[in-house]
């Protein structure tokens, strides 16, 4: 009951005390009061908690609206922190780095997850109880001391320049052969691909403004044959729609994320090639890039990470290449 007053006193001292001051009144706390029984009336909370844990949540997630975070980021962000408080009825500022570690190797063993699930679950409660405690909601995050999960790394397969070709051969259309190639050339997102709209194509410089995560434009650029045939799919078009990629049959809406996997992974059944899939584009582009010597940060620059060590992850060293370099400065 003791470390319950002296949290009590803490928490209600939080906003309006420094972090020296703070750790001299956790000190003063933890000495007097260990000198005494202290017990709470009947019927009388030792502390008002103030905001509900819904209501941290939904703050939390305002600040990651207002950050520019995608509405499918921050929908992630709201089904795993809810995941993780329906799982118990402590209030956040009581909650414990043990907690948190019991809680995510129960979920790791329920839901027979992956690490890098268990760790995408981590990274976002890190974010979480970060935020808790630098807007003095809580004194300090009970997730900071566990560290981030090993996950094994492995090698994820690219395109190759047969699959590639045998991907362009084998489209049926002008607007899937166009998409292959928009793909293929910038290694843009899907996400961003049918976001984009005729008018943000520049087939003079051959490039266009594609919008990004966070809401972050940036340019990327085509090659001389993805830009003949996104010129002859959009000459065969006769809708008067705006967006780039539409549907075959009318009202011609605007092609969705699904429906360019959709249509990807029917063309890789078609062609009997494995796991065709619109990502694979873009660890396909960042790949060659390296290979060719283009600079990692100019390969981040191009597919818009914030970080480079996601480029690097993206980016998969070609075995041939290792080879090569083994034979000629080693064996």
């Amino acid at each position: 009951m003791q470390n319950q007053a002296a949290e009590a006193i803490q928490q209600a001292m939080l906003p309006h005390l420094g972090n020296a001051q703070m750790r001299q009144l956790s000190f003063a706390l933890d000495f007097v009061l260990s000198q005494y029984n202290i017990r709470p009336k009947d019927g009388v909370s030792i502390v008002d908690l103030g905001p509900s844990n819904d209501e941290l949540m939904q703050a939390f997630l305002s600040a990651k609206q207002l950050e520019g975070c995608s509405s499918n980021t921050i929908r992630y962000y709201r089904t795993t922190i809810a995941r993780m408080l329906s799982s118990t009825s402590k209030h956040l500022s009581h909650i414990r780095t043990e907690d948190l570690r019991s809680y995510l190797c129960n979920y790791e063993l329920q839901s027979q997850c992956s690490k890098v699930s268990i760790d995408n679950v981590r990274r976002i409660l890190s974010s979480f109880f970060s935020w808790l405690e630098a807007e003095d909601y809580i004194l300090k995050s009970p997730i900071r001391r566990i560290r981030k999960i090993k996950t094994t790394r492995t090698v994820k397969e690219i395109y190759s320049d047969e699959a590639l070709e045998r991907m362009r051969d084998g489209a049926k259309t002008a607007r899937d052969l166009a998409i292959v190639d928009l793909l293929a050339s910038t290694g843009m997102r899907v996400g961003e691909l049918v976001k984009l709209n005729r008018n943000d194509i520049d087939f003079e410089h051959r490039e266009c403004v594609v919008l990004g995560k966070g809401n972050k434009e940036r340019i990327v650029y085509f090659d001389a044959r993805t830009k003949i045939h996104l010129k002859e799919y959009l000459d065969g078009r006769n809708d008067q729609s705006p967006a780039l990629f539409v549907s075959l049959a009318a009202p011609h809406n605007r092609l969705l994320i699904s429906g360019v996997e959709s249509r990807l992974r029917e063309l890789g059944r078609e062609l009997g090639l494995d796991r065709v899939h619109p990502h694979k584009f873009r660890r396909t582009l960042a790949t060659k890039a390296i290979d060719k010597g283009m600079p990692i940060e100019q390969v981040q620059r191009l597919l818009g990470h914030a970080k480079i060590d996601t480029t690097l992850m993206y980016a998969m060293v070609n075995q041939g290449n290792v080879r090569a370099s083994h034979r000629r400065y080693i064996a």
